[in-house]
């Protein structure tokens, strides 16, 4: 078996496995209950699910143009995607669009509790305190 075989091989099972994770991320999307699940289910599956389709494209393409170009899309994805999801969720819970009761551990509303629950942590209120600037 020659080495362009083998590389064919592995990048079709990346392919595939990359497939069955954004696969189960959708699934994840229609049946979770709540948004901080429904942004695992968009977040982490998807995430790898793309590294793994772009690796499985490089290990299947082999051109430094091809490999470069997919080395940077699974980057941004990768580093974007996480944060996006993190200020999400912190703005859901803050506008309490969370179901507190589904969650295990409660870290945030210790935090916002200390930090006087303030919208954006610099004291400038939020849109549900009307006493309370929005903006300086």
């Amino acid at each position: 078996m020659s080495w362009s075989m083998l590389l064919d091989a592995a990048g079709g099972l990346c392919l595939l496995l990359g497939a069955f994770m954004c696969l189960a991320g959708a699934v994840g999307l229609v049946r979770f209950p709540d948004t901080l699940s429904l942004l695992h289910a968009a977040t982490k599956p998807q995430t790898l699910g793309l590294i793994l389709v772009l690796m499985g494209l490089a290990l299947t393409l082999r051109t430094w143009a091809a490999v470069t170009t997919l080395v940077f899309v699974g980057a941004t994805q990768f580093f974007t995607s996480p944060v996006t999801a993190q200020l999400v969720g912190r703005s859901a819970y803050r506008h309490r669009n969370v179901r507190t009761e589904l969650l295990i551990v409660d870290e945030l509303s210790e935090a916002l509790a200390r930090d006087g629950d303030d919208s954006d942590g610099a004291g400038n209120g939020s849109a549900d305190d009307p006493q309370r600037p929005l903006h300086p």
